[in-house]
């Protein structure tokens, strides 16, 4: 059992990790340090913290696992502040979608309480936001990425990985440029082209109108749009290389069909949509 589970940010991750590992029995104290005084008394209200501090020094008093669930743009800042409160054996991870970023920030701030972290990401959430959007089953059966550094003490990498184990989630290790690279296709790229899909029909005067006669499909696809736009935000600057390569890949493959469109090319556009539907098929099978 984790004694003291210190969590910063009290969010839709790092309050549904707080509330599945109370579900499971695996954490005596959850301890919250947020800035936002109203999402910080929900999540006293809730029960997703026994205890909230507004001094980070006095959140990490005793911690022995301390998550960092803050958006990516305040993962450096935070890192430097808690960096002199830090003592040795206290494990640290965090749940950013980028890891190359915040290895980076964790590499210039922590000193040598570098092998005590162990960058995680769980690929598990919701377009919602805020200690309300939490709840305990978010992350079972999802899969947590993990990703130690050489330096990383095994001890800290197995904590991290019973943490996430308790919550139901798989664990699987991989490396820091894999992960980005991997997560700027299947996620961030579909961010980018579900906002800017809305923001499209926006400005062309036609989202009523289209709302009207939209579907499920519609409604599935764009569905991630509602998702924080500071949070993406910071998650397109932070994958910055990854995500402009498939970019530049996405924009090829789109002018591809528009060119198979314009040249009445059905037999074309009949290979690249089969394909696709294999490919997906294939691994929803529902």
């Amino acid at each position: 059992m984790i004694r003291r589970l210190c969590i910063l940010g009290v969010g839709l991750i790092g309050g549904s990790l707080a509330l599945a590992l109370k579900q499971a029995k695996g954490v005596g104290e959850v301890v919250g340090y947020e800035r936002d005084p109203i999402a910080r008394d929900k999540a006293l209200s809730l029960g997703i913290i026994d205890r909230a501090e507004l001094d980070l020094a006095e959140a990490l008093r005793g911690a022995d696992v301390v998550v960092l669930a803050v958006p990516l743009g305040a993962m450096e800042e935070l890192l430097q502040a808690m960096a002199p409160s830090l003592k040795p054996g206290m494990v640290v991870t965090d749940v950013g979608s980028v890891k190359g970023s915040v290895v980076a920030s964790a590499r210039a701030k922590l000193g040598e309480y570098i092998v005590d972290f162990v960058p995680g990401h769980p690929i598990a959430g919701t377009e919602r936001n805020g200690p309300e959007a939490a709840f305990a089953d978010l992350f079972c059966l999802h899969k947590v990425l993990l990703t130690p550094l050489p330096e990383s003490r095994a001890v800290a990498v197995r904590m991290v990985r019973m943490m996430w184990h308790q919550v139901g989630a798989e664990v699987i290790e991989t490396s820091i440029s894999h992960h980005d690279r991997m997560l700027a296709g299947t996620s961030h790229l579909p961010h980018i082209l579900a906002y800017t899909l809305i923001d499209m029909l926006a400005k062309l005067g036609e989202t009523q109108e289209a709302l009207q006669f939209a579907a499920g499909g519609f409604r599935d696809f764009s569905r991630i749009a509602s998702s924080d736009p500071s949070v993406w935000r910071d998650i397109c600057l932070a994958n910055k290389e990854p995500l402009l390569a498939l970019l530049e890949r996405f924009r090829t493959e789109l002018h591809g069909i528009g060119e198979a469109i314009h040249r009445g090319d059905g037999a074309k556009l009949a290979e690249i949509f089969a394909r696709a539907k294999a490919v997906r098929d294939t691994h929803y099978k529902r």
